[in-house]
């Protein structure tokens, strides 16, 4: 039987907007940053750019939350405890992403100061772009790592009360775990980036959007706290 036709729709589309304006358009315009010679030097050419990205840095962030705060009332029909923790994973996210925007603009502000200065003072803005890159590391990396298990989340309750066919919720499961596993061995085992780890999460995402826009959500089991008070009751 299907339900909520309408909230699934907001939710499928407020999904794919998520996954274009939080996890996809704003890496790619900042990706300039990391190429050679650096953000040093680089930053400072594209300001406007920069800027724009940290406000759908924002912008996705927030998305995740609105996600959340919509499917609650269904989820916690199934489960309080996962309902309010995919709340709280998302209200993590907004703020790590938070701390690594203030950490990207600190990077354009240097690059700014550094264009002023000439090479006169080369050696010293070489020395805190290492010191301002590698405070970006860790908030950048714990970011990441909540985002995507937020994803995990949300495909995991999916998945436990057959919200969405199961096929799809463990592609998006697995496809969660080798993102997760992507950014660990990358930002705190230091091993080298591992791109194809990552990819299969778009996909897997887009297509969960896609299927609540056309589908909508499946009860396929009667809710958990129904079954609480049914038995309460006898």
């Amino acid at each position: 039987m299907n339900t909520g036709k309408s909230l699934s729709r907001t939710i499928g589309i407020l999904i794919l907007l998520h996954l274009a304006v939080g996890l996809i358009v704003p890496f790619a315009m900042l990706q300039r940053l990391k190429s050679s010679p650096g953000f040093l030097v680089n930053a400072a050419s594209m300001p406007n750019r920069i800027r724009v990205a940290v406000m759908l840095l924002f912008l996705g962030s927030a998305l995740s939350i609105a996600i959340s705060c919509a499917a609650l009332h269904l989820f916690r029909q199934y489960s309080s405890a996962m309902a309010y923790w995919l709340l709280a994973l998302a209200v993590a996210s907004f703020s790590l992403q938070a701390v690594d925007n203030a950490h990207i603009l600190s990077m354009l502000s240097l690059s700014q100061e550094y264009a002023l200065a000439g090479p006169a003072k080369a050696e010293l803005f070489q020395t805190l772009a290492v010191v301002v890159g590698a405070a970006r590391k860790w908030p950048h990396y714990c970011f990441l790592l909540v985002a995507v298990s937020w994803i995990l989340l949300l495909c995991g309750v999916l998945y436990r009360f057959r919200l969405v066919p199961r096929a799809l919720a463990a592609f998006g499961l697995i496809t969660c775990v080798l993102q997760i596993a992507s950014v660990t061995f990358r930002g705190f085992w230091g091993l080298p980036p591992e791109t194809r780890l990552a990819m299969p999460l778009a996909p897997a995402y887009a297509g969960l959007a896609l299927w609540l826009i056309v589908k909508g959500f499946t009860e396929r089991t009667r809710p958990l706290e129904t079954h609480a008070y049914s038995g309460s009751a006898s």
